[in-house]
């Protein structure tokens, strides 16, 4: 279970799953479609870093209502082939106006998730180089991601635009073609920064009615960001737990 949990806190994102239903495509909704895709390879081409503010909100549909919420900043650097991550989870609580602080930080790079929590001072550790399946295509999504990863992984249709904080984002359904991911994911919804190429706002709906739902305000592009942020700043008594399955 803590495995997931630390999956969970980087993909993260109401319909019901199964209240929607597929539509064939209009001409004009493949033209638009294929130019956001075209610019998502641009953006990727020429990516080396991004920082952005987010919002992580978690709503649980036993309950019915958003019960986490995560504030904080999170970067993102092209490392030879590979793209790493860093979020630093400031605020945690029900909602934004009543989050407390509680820091914990992610990093996903080398393969691997880790979750650190300087209170109580421990590191969850998950090795992703021993599966099967390519997360790096989602801790990524829309961070330096191409258009052509979502064609690869994702049955991808376009939704119409809407807009996120003053920008007239292009809004993409995606469904998992991996069964493995459609357990955890049933289909991810992103919004895209037509001129820009990049997400500003993503949805991940799981097949049990819950969501997740990740906005990235001031959102900034290829500019220097200090090394010592993607190192985790751990002390020497630090633990180290992997947990399995």
């Amino acid at each position: 279970m803590k495995r997931h949990l630390v999956l969970a806190v980087v993909l993260t994102c109401s319909l019901q799953p199964g209240l929607w239903a597929a539509q064939t495509a209009k001409p004009q909704d493949t033209a638009a479609l294929d130019a956001i895709l075209k610019k998502m390879d641009e953006a990727s081409a020429n990516f080396h870093t991004t920082q952005a503010d987010f919002e992580w909100d978690t709503y649980q549909k036993v309950i019915d209502e958003v019960d986490d919420v995560k504030t904080g900043v999170v970067y993102y650097r092209r490392a030879g082939k590979n793209i790493e991550m860093m979020a630093e989870v400031k605020k945690v609580g029900d909602s934004a106006a009543s989050a407390k602080p509680f820091p914990e930080y992610v990093l996903f790079a080398g393969g691997k998730i880790q979750l650190y929590e300087p209170k109580p001072d421990r590191i969850t550790e998950v090795d992703l180089s021993k599966s099967h399946f390519d997360w790096e295509t989602y801790l990524v999504l829309g961070f330096g991601g191409s258009g052509q990863d979502l064609k690869k992984n994702f049955d991808v249709t376009y939704q119409g635009s809407e807009d996120i904080n003053g920008i007239k984002a292009a809004k993409l359904e995606l469904i998992p073609k991996s069964e493995k991911v459609k357990n955890t994911y049933s289909r991810i919804v992103l919004w895209i920064d037509p001129d820009r190429g990049i997400s500003v706002q993503q949805k991940f709906f799981s097949p049990q009615g819950d969501y997740k739902l990740a906005k990235y305000p001031n959102i900034k592009i290829n500019e220097k960001i200090p090394e010592g942020v993607f190192k985790l700043k751990t002390t020497g008594k630090t633990e180290i737990v992997s947990p399995v399955g």
